[in-house]
């Protein structure tokens, strides 16, 4: 799996148009899921996480990591192509922020939640995103015993 996945080709632009996509995303996170499991932890219907994780593995987002025969079926392992994904257009934050908004109405325990307008200097600004980058960077996961968590950090200036 790489490490970062930069977010440029059209078909990566309309993977990321669906916040169901997003919810896929965020729950294969570093371990790989059939579309049963993701079924399940989504509470969707295995067509429509099929049919999703199909849009997602043409845009080069998840891949197949390995495929088993179970009782007269094929089952795919579907494993995120990036532990990161870089979203650079306006578009792919405006729905992520949605798809993590769903989550978070959705999540149980939420620690260290913070939101805060306050005026800052061009320097000031770039100063906090890259301590919150060097964190979050910096966190390793846990493995298979530990809780899911996600992250999510910006510092940005809001329109005019």
């Amino acid at each position: 799996m790489d490490e970062y996945l930069e977010i440029t080709a059209p078909a990566q632009h309309k993977a990321l148009g669906h916040p169901l996509r997003h919810r896929i995303l965020f729950a294969i996170g570093q371990q790989a899921a059939t579309i049963s499991q993701l079924a399940k932890a989504l509470d969707q219907r295995k067509g429509n996480i099929a049919h999703h994780l199909g849009v997602l593995e043409q845009a080069g987002m998840v891949r197949i990591l390995e495929t088993r025969q179970v009782r007269g079926g094929t089952e795919h392992y579907y494993l995120r192509a990036a532990r990161r994904f870089v979203l650079t257009g306006a578009e792919d934050r405006a729905v992520a922020v949605h798809a993590v908004a769903d989550e978070l109405a959705a999540a149980g325990e939420v620690s260290g939640f913070r939101v805060r307008n306050l005026r800052l200097t061009a320097e000031q600004a770039a100063a906090v995103a890259a301590a919150m980058e060097e964190i979050v960077d910096g966190l390793e996961d846990a493995g298979d015993g530990a809780e899911r968590h996600s992250v999510v950090v910006t510092v940005f200036r809001p329109g005019t």
